[in-house]
């Protein structure tokens, strides 16, 4: 049985028929996906935007618990920022991947992603997931 940590950007293509496909038998979502996906209905330019990201914020929030972003996930937090900087890249640009990815890396998940790209230098720490 497969288990993962759903990156916000799997989350929000969960429909689409490649992503269903590729999704682990359990998934989880972290608090910090949960926290970009609330913002989403209120960053959209159209009232027709903003109601489908609340229905999908709604629906997340009736399938899963969130893993909250704890101590554990904040000390892991500084060695996923060590790694992202060893690649030449700004981690100021990237918080929100980061989290997530310090989540994964302390709960010991896989991190399932559509942007494996913006987890670059990471797959030494946790495994990376590209759907």
């Amino acid at each position: 049985m497969s288990t993962g940590l759903l990156d916000t950007s799997v989350v929000i293509d969960w429909d689409a028929p490649d992503v269903a496909a590729a999704l682990p038998d359990e998934a989880a979502i972290c608090a910090i996906t949960l926290a970009e996906l609330t913002a989403g209905p209120h960053l959209a330019a159209a009232r027709g935007e903003s109601a489908r990201r609340q229905a999908r914020l709604q629906q997340v929030e009736a399938t899963f618990e969130a893993i909250p972003f704890d101590a554990s996930a904040a000390r892991s937090y500084g060695q996923v920022v060590v790694a992202a900087a060893e690649t030449g890249r700004s981690h100021r640009r990237r918080t929100a991947d980061l989290l997530i990815a310090a989540t994964a890396h302390a709960n010991d998940l896989p991190l399932y992603t559509r942007n494996p790209d913006d987890f670059d230098g990471l797959g030494g720490l946790i495994e990376i997931v590209a759907i």
